[in-house]
């Protein structure tokens, strides 16, 4: 069985400075991946990558069986970059119809999907407001909307819970663990959360472009001996080294 996600022998360098050093992911159908890795380690490279939004220098990159990047697949990915991308002059709900606007969803789904997608990240009360009123948190609950709202079946989510409040972020959380089983979509999380990390089916670790390791988390605890996911971590730097 094709993976959703195959990434083979990925490089990628900005100027003279690599950024990506011969990345290869498979992820199948249905799964919770994250990529973990402090800031700079190269993970909003490969997931904007993997959207089709950069280009590799050399590999390949394959969603759902076609080559990336491929304009035809947009109907099916969802995307929460890492900086907001918002009309700040329109309300919520504006926003949210314009990029519904975009896929092809019908006036009665478009209006299902806003509710939903309104409901999940609790913002149905604030809908009419404009974002330029928005705090930060918000925000980010908002682009965390647009990334759902045309139903895709794959989700790249770039640090999706930054400045979200606790309880938010846990149901959030249990919103992509249903997502993911009940729906068989593919996620993509990055973070450099490990309380995060441990939730996911699989993670691969990245620092300074490289995938120092990768597994389900009980198999890296085990491979690590350690229960502490930021030891596992720092442990499979130090072997690196």
């Amino acid at each position: 069985m094709n993976p959703t996600i195959n990434v083979e022998q990925v490089n990628k360098s900005f100027g003279k400075k690599p950024v990506l050093n011969n990345v290869n992911l498979t992820i199948p159908k249905g799964q919770l991946f994250g990529l973990i890795g402090p800031s700079g380690a190269g993970k909003t490279t490969l997931v904007k990558m993997i959207v089709g939004m950069e280009k590799s220098d050399t590999g390949s990159i394959h969603v759902l069986g076609e080559k990336m990047p491929n304009l035809g697949l947009l109907q099916e990915i969802g995307y929460m970059a890492q900086s907001d991308a918002l009309y700040v002059e329109l309300t919520g709900e504006e926003n949210l119809k314009f990029f519904a606007s975009l896929y092809k969803l019908s006036k009665s789904e478009q209006k299902k999907r806003i509710a939903y997608v309104a409901n999940l990240v609790n913002l149905t009360d604030d809908l009419k407001k404009r974002v330029a009123a928005y705090s930060g948190g918000m925000k980010r609950r908002l682009s965390l909307a647009i990334a759902l709202i045309q139903n895709p079946k794959v989700l790249i989510l770039d640090e999706p819970t930054v400045g979200i409040d606790p309880e938010l972020k846990l149901s959030i959380w249990k919103e992509f663990l249903r997502l993911k089983n009940e729906e068989e979509k593919t996620i993509i999380v990055t973070t450099h959360v490990m309380d995060e990390a441990v939730k996911c089916d699989y993670v691969a670790m990245v620092r300074d472009g490289r995938i120092l390791t990768s597994g389900t988390p009980n198999e890296l605890k085990a491979v690590y001996k350690t229960d502490d996911f930021d030891e596992v971590f720092l442990k499979a730097g130090r072997k690196q080294s």
